[in-house]
């Protein structure tokens, strides 16, 4: 019984370690000597601050959603419902980086 318990307790730090080697392939060893978790940053491709959108948030927000209502009323991976994701994806971008630059930042 005991040796059974030292197996399943075995296999499960086996895969804590695989998934721990997972996320630090993925994301390097940014835990660093806290073991705590690394702060959220962007995964995948960088993003680029669309600087042809309006610059206040204000304007941002009713482009936002005009985008969101064209993205509702599309069918589900059509070009419409695609182009009008990517254009949130846009304006999300301009009004964090909008956010950022704020006197103190607000997000």
């Amino acid at each position: 019984m005991a040796k059974d318990k030292d197996k399943k307790r075995d296999r499960e730090r086996e895969k804590a370690a695989a998934a721990s080697a997972v996320h630090k392939a993925a994301h390097g060893d940014q835990a660093g000597a806290t073991g705590k978790h690394h702060a959220a940053k962007a995964h995948g491709r960088a993003t680029k601050v669309d600087t042809s959108l309006p610059g206040t948030r204000p304007e941002l927000m009713t482009l936002h959603a005009a985008a969101r209502a064209r993205r509702n009323a599309a069918s589900l991976d059509s070009p419409a419902f695609r182009t009008a994701v990517t254009d949130l994806e846009r304006i999300e971008i301009r009004i964090a980086a909008l956010d950022r630059a704020a006197d103190p930042p607000l997000g």
